[in-house]
Protein backbone atom coordinates (compact mmCIF):
# COMPACT_ATOMS: atom_id res chain seq x y z
CA UNK A 1 0.00 0.00 0.00
CA UNK A 2 1.40 3.40 -0.97
CA UNK A 3 0.66 7.10 -0.76
CA UNK A 4 -1.18 6.94 2.58
CA UNK A 5 -0.24 9.71 5.03
CA UNK A 6 0.28 8.60 8.62
CA UNK A 7 -2.64 9.62 10.82
CA UNK A 8 -2.20 11.32 14.16
CA UNK A 9 -5.52 9.88 15.33
CA UNK A 10 -5.51 6.10 14.80
CA UNK A 11 -9.20 5.78 15.74
CA UNK A 12 -10.14 8.22 12.99
CA UNK A 13 -8.19 6.11 10.48
CA UNK A 14 -10.01 2.99 11.69
CA UNK A 15 -13.39 4.68 11.43
CA UNK A 16 -12.77 5.51 7.77
CA UNK A 17 -12.72 1.77 7.01
CA UNK A 18 -15.60 0.68 9.26
CA UNK A 19 -18.66 -0.28 7.24
CA UNK A 20 -21.99 -0.08 9.04
CA UNK A 21 -22.60 -3.82 8.54
CA UNK A 22 -19.60 -4.57 10.77
CA UNK A 23 -21.19 -2.78 13.72
CA UNK A 24 -24.03 -5.30 13.84
CA UNK A 25 -21.54 -8.02 14.79
CA UNK A 26 -19.46 -6.25 17.45
CA UNK A 27 -20.44 -5.18 20.94
CA UNK A 28 -18.35 -2.03 21.09
CA UNK A 29 -20.08 1.17 20.03
CA UNK A 30 -17.88 2.35 17.20
CA UNK A 31 -19.15 4.81 14.59
CA UNK A 32 -19.26 3.72 10.95
CA UNK A 33 -17.62 5.64 8.13
CA UNK A 34 -20.88 7.14 6.82
CA UNK A 35 -20.47 10.58 8.40
CA UNK A 36 -16.87 10.75 7.20
CA UNK A 37 -18.07 9.77 3.73
CA UNK A 38 -20.49 12.72 3.77
CA UNK A 39 -17.68 15.12 4.67
CA UNK A 40 -15.16 13.54 2.31
CA UNK A 41 -17.52 13.87 -0.65
CA UNK A 42 -17.60 17.66 -0.17
CA UNK A 43 -13.85 17.97 0.44
CA UNK A 44 -13.07 15.87 -2.63
CA UNK A 45 -15.44 17.91 -4.79
CA UNK A 46 -13.91 21.18 -3.56
CA UNK A 47 -10.31 20.13 -4.21
CA UNK A 48 -11.04 18.59 -7.62
CA UNK A 49 -13.19 21.55 -8.69
CA UNK A 50 -10.51 24.06 -7.68
CA UNK A 51 -7.80 22.13 -9.52
CA UNK A 52 -9.83 21.80 -12.73
CA UNK A 53 -10.90 25.46 -12.57
CA UNK A 54 -7.27 26.58 -12.42
CA UNK A 55 -5.93 24.03 -14.90
CA UNK A 56 -8.51 24.24 -17.70
CA UNK A 57 -9.14 27.96 -18.04
CA UNK A 58 -10.70 27.52 -21.49
CA UNK A 59 -13.45 25.15 -20.23
CA UNK A 60 -16.93 26.50 -19.47
CA UNK A 61 -19.11 25.33 -16.59
CA UNK A 62 -20.60 22.40 -18.49
CA UNK A 63 -17.23 21.04 -19.58
CA UNK A 64 -15.76 21.40 -16.09
CA UNK A 65 -18.78 19.62 -14.60
CA UNK A 66 -18.43 16.74 -17.05
CA UNK A 67 -14.75 16.36 -16.29
CA UNK A 68 -15.27 16.52 -12.53
CA UNK A 69 -17.96 13.83 -12.80
CA UNK A 70 -15.50 11.65 -14.69
CA UNK A 71 -12.98 11.99 -11.86
CA UNK A 72 -15.22 11.54 -8.81
CA UNK A 73 -17.63 8.90 -10.06
CA UNK A 74 -17.86 5.45 -8.48
CA UNK A 75 -15.86 3.76 -11.23
CA UNK A 76 -12.84 6.06 -10.90
CA UNK A 77 -12.83 6.27 -7.09
CA UNK A 78 -13.23 2.51 -6.66
CA UNK A 79 -10.29 1.92 -8.99
CA UNK A 80 -8.11 4.31 -6.96
CA UNK A 81 -9.25 2.60 -3.76
CA UNK A 82 -8.27 -0.78 -5.24
CA UNK A 83 -4.84 0.53 -6.16
CA UNK A 84 -4.41 1.68 -2.55
CA UNK A 85 -5.58 -1.74 -1.23
CA UNK A 86 -8.45 -0.15 0.68
CA UNK A 87 -10.46 -3.36 0.27
CA UNK A 88 -8.01 -5.18 2.54
CA UNK A 89 -8.57 -2.60 5.29
CA UNK A 90 -12.38 -2.59 5.22
CA UNK A 91 -14.12 -3.95 8.30
CA UNK A 92 -17.22 -5.75 7.07
CA UNK A 93 -19.89 -8.12 8.34
CA UNK A 94 -19.61 -11.80 7.45
CA UNK A 95 -22.46 -11.33 4.99
CA UNK A 96 -20.72 -8.49 3.18
CA UNK A 97 -17.49 -10.47 3.24
CA UNK A 98 -19.17 -13.49 1.65
CA UNK A 99 -20.79 -11.31 -1.03
CA UNK A 100 -17.35 -10.00 -2.02
CA UNK A 101 -17.82 -6.61 -0.40
CA UNK A 102 -14.09 -5.95 -0.54
CA UNK A 103 -14.35 -5.81 -4.33
CA UNK A 104 -17.66 -3.93 -4.40
CA UNK A 105 -17.12 -0.69 -6.38
CA UNK A 106 -19.69 1.26 -4.35
CA UNK A 107 -18.22 0.23 -0.99
CA UNK A 108 -14.71 1.04 -2.20
CA UNK A 109 -15.70 4.46 -3.58
CA UNK A 110 -17.55 5.30 -0.35
CA UNK A 111 -14.54 4.19 1.65
CA UNK A 112 -12.28 6.46 -0.39
CA UNK A 113 -14.54 9.43 0.34
CA UNK A 114 -14.60 8.52 4.03
CA UNK A 115 -10.81 8.36 4.06
CA UNK A 116 -10.61 11.85 2.53
CA UNK A 117 -12.99 13.13 5.22
CA UNK A 118 -10.91 11.52 7.96
CA UNK A 119 -7.68 12.90 6.52
CA UNK A 120 -9.17 16.40 6.41
CA UNK A 121 -10.15 16.23 10.08
CA UNK A 122 -6.80 14.75 11.06
CA UNK A 123 -4.45 16.93 9.02
CA UNK A 124 -6.38 19.71 7.26
CA UNK A 125 -6.99 20.85 3.71
CA UNK A 126 -3.33 21.13 2.66
CA UNK A 127 -2.49 17.49 3.34
CA UNK A 128 -5.84 16.41 1.87
CA UNK A 129 -4.99 18.30 -1.31
CA UNK A 130 -1.55 16.69 -1.50
CA UNK A 131 -3.09 13.24 -1.18
CA UNK A 132 -5.80 13.83 -3.80
CA UNK A 133 -3.29 15.38 -6.19
CA UNK A 134 -1.00 12.37 -5.74
CA UNK A 135 -3.53 9.56 -6.23
CA UNK A 136 -6.20 11.15 -8.42
CA UNK A 137 -5.45 14.52 -10.02
CA UNK A 138 -2.05 13.34 -11.23
CA UNK A 139 -3.96 10.92 -13.47
CA UNK A 140 -6.34 13.41 -15.09
CA UNK A 141 -4.82 13.07 -18.58
CA UNK A 142 -4.69 9.28 -18.30
CA UNK A 143 -8.33 9.12 -17.21
CA UNK A 144 -9.43 11.43 -20.02
CA UNK A 145 -7.68 9.23 -22.58
CA UNK A 146 -9.27 6.04 -21.27
CA UNK A 147 -12.77 7.45 -20.86
CA UNK A 148 -14.96 9.27 -23.34
CA UNK A 149 -15.93 12.80 -22.41
CA UNK A 150 -19.50 13.63 -23.27
CA UNK A 151 -19.74 14.87 -26.82
CA UNK A 152 -16.12 15.87 -27.64
CA UNK A 153 -17.27 17.86 -30.68
CA UNK A 154 -19.45 20.07 -28.49
CA UNK A 155 -16.66 20.58 -25.96
CA UNK A 156 -14.22 21.54 -28.74
CA UNK A 157 -16.77 23.98 -30.13
CA UNK A 158 -17.23 25.61 -26.70
CA UNK A 159 -13.48 26.05 -26.27
CA UNK A 160 -13.04 27.54 -29.75
CA UNK A 161 -15.99 29.90 -29.36
CA UNK A 162 -14.71 31.00 -25.95
CA UNK A 163 -11.64 32.25 -27.80
CA UNK A 164 -13.93 34.16 -30.17
CA UNK A 165 -13.00 31.98 -33.13
CA UNK A 166 -15.25 30.41 -35.75
CA UNK A 167 -16.83 27.05 -34.94
CA UNK A 168 -14.79 23.99 -36.00
CA UNK A 169 -15.68 22.35 -39.27
CA UNK A 170 -14.91 18.75 -40.26
CA UNK A 171 -13.64 17.65 -43.67
CA UNK A 172 -12.85 14.21 -45.02
CA UNK A 173 -9.17 14.35 -46.02
CA UNK A 174 -8.76 10.71 -47.03
CA UNK A 175 -10.78 7.56 -47.77
CA UNK A 176 -9.38 4.07 -48.06
CA UNK A 177 -10.58 0.49 -48.28
CA UNK A 178 -13.34 -1.21 -50.32
CA UNK A 179 -16.81 0.32 -50.56
CA UNK A 180 -18.27 -2.05 -47.96
CA UNK A 181 -15.49 -1.40 -45.44
CA UNK A 182 -14.23 2.15 -45.89
CA UNK A 183 -11.89 3.90 -43.48
CA UNK A 184 -12.39 7.65 -43.26
CA UNK A 185 -9.78 10.18 -42.15
CA UNK A 186 -11.31 13.47 -41.06
CA UNK A 187 -9.65 16.74 -40.15
CA UNK A 188 -11.07 19.19 -37.61
CA UNK A 189 -10.44 22.71 -38.88
CA UNK A 190 -10.61 26.08 -37.15
CA UNK A 191 -10.41 28.56 -39.96
CA UNK A 192 -7.66 27.30 -42.26
CA UNK A 193 -5.83 25.40 -39.51
CA UNK A 194 -6.27 21.68 -38.94
CA UNK A 195 -6.37 21.29 -35.14
CA UNK A 196 -6.93 17.54 -35.07
CA UNK A 197 -7.20 14.48 -37.31
CA UNK A 198 -8.99 11.22 -36.66
CA UNK A 199 -9.96 8.01 -38.41
CA UNK A 200 -12.99 5.74 -38.22
CA UNK A 201 -15.22 3.32 -40.10
CA UNK A 202 -17.82 6.08 -40.37
CA UNK A 203 -17.51 9.82 -40.88
CA UNK A 204 -19.18 10.44 -37.51
CA UNK A 205 -16.67 8.32 -35.59
CA UNK A 206 -13.79 9.91 -37.51
CA UNK A 207 -15.10 13.39 -36.62
CA UNK A 208 -15.36 12.48 -32.92
CA UNK A 209 -11.82 11.10 -32.96
CA UNK A 210 -10.55 14.26 -34.66
CA UNK A 211 -12.22 16.34 -31.93
CA UNK A 212 -10.60 14.19 -29.22
CA UNK A 213 -7.16 14.72 -30.78
CA UNK A 214 -7.78 18.46 -30.91
CA UNK A 215 -8.87 18.48 -27.24
CA UNK A 216 -5.79 16.54 -26.15
CA UNK A 217 -3.58 19.14 -27.86
CA UNK A 218 -5.41 22.01 -26.19
CA UNK A 219 -5.10 20.36 -22.77
CA UNK A 220 -1.39 19.53 -23.06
Amino acid sequence: MTNLPKFRNAKLFQQAFTHRSYLNEVKEKTPSNERLEFLGDSILSFIVSTSLFNRYKEFNEGSLTNLRSLLVNTKTLSKIAQELNFGDLLMLSKGEEESKGRQNPTLLANCFEAYVGALFIDQGIEESSKFINSVLLSKVDEIIQKETLKDPKSILQEIVQAKKQKSPIYKVVEESGPAHDKLFTVGAFVGENMVGKGTGRSKQIAEENAAKVALSKLQS
